[in-house]
Formats: C-alpha cells, sequence, structure tokens
C-alpha cells in the first residue's frame, strides 16, 4: 500500500511563494506517475501538474510559467514549487500516484494541505 504525505502548505500573501512536498512510503517513481491537484470551496477537483516515471512533466495552463513540479528519486519526495502566486491558487493541495504513465487520479491520495493566498 502506496502512502503519500504532502507538507508545506500554509498562507501566503499575493506574489509569493511556497514549495509544496509530497513524500512517498517507497520509492515508486520508476512505476508511477504522481500529480498535483487541487480543489478550492464550491469548486470541482482540477489537475495542476504531473511527473511521469519518464521524469516528462505536464503543468495546467492556470499555473504555467509559475509552478513547477520536480522530483528526488533518493529522498522518494516530489515538489511542487508555486511562485507568483495569486488568490486563486487558493485550494487544498493533493498529491496522488498511479501506475504507469498517466496524469489522471490513481487509488493513492495524501491527506492534502491548505494553501491559502491572502493579504
Amino acid at each position: 500500500q502506496v502512502q503519500l504525505v504532502e507538507s508545506g502548505g500554509g498562507l501566503v500573501q499575493p506574489g509569493g511563494s511556497l514549495r509544496l512536498s509530497c513524500a512517498a512510503s517507497e520509492n515508486i517513481f520508476s512505476l508511477y506517475s504522481i500529480s498535483w491537484y487541487r480543489q478550492a470551496p464550491g469548486k470541482q477537483r482540477e489537475f495542476v501538474a504531473g511527473i511521469l516515471p519518464s521524469g516528462t512533466t505536464k503543468h495546467a495552463d492556470s499555473v504555467k510559467g509559475r509552478f513547477t513540479i520536480s522530483r528526488d528519486n533518493a529522498e522518494t519526495t516530489v515538489y511542487l514549487q508555486m511562485n507568483s502566486l495569486k488568490s486563486e491558487d487558493t485550494a487544498v493541495y493533493s498529491c496522488t500516484a498511479r501506475r504507469g504513465d498517466s496524469y489522471f487520479p490513481g487509488p493513492f491520495w495524501g491527506q492534502g494541505t491548505q494553501v491559502t493566498v491572502s493579504s
């Protein structure tokens, strides 16, 4: 059973930065795609960014140029560097793991971490 634990959320002013972490219980990166999703109050969950086992990445248009997903194989951790944050980025951010090459949600999820962008 893969376990994922997110951290790094918090309150930040518009224009600020945060780095989220998604730590896996085992080294699954050679087999699993890891993606970040977010859900704001009253809105549907949406894809933010993902990284395939090959290292290929994809970012949603709404965050392209501001957010960057990366992976540290040695630490079994996936990061989401978020810069130039906007109020509309406020949401609960969760990471998910899916076996194979896919940015769709998988069966494994972390507990989520709250990101609030406000002055």
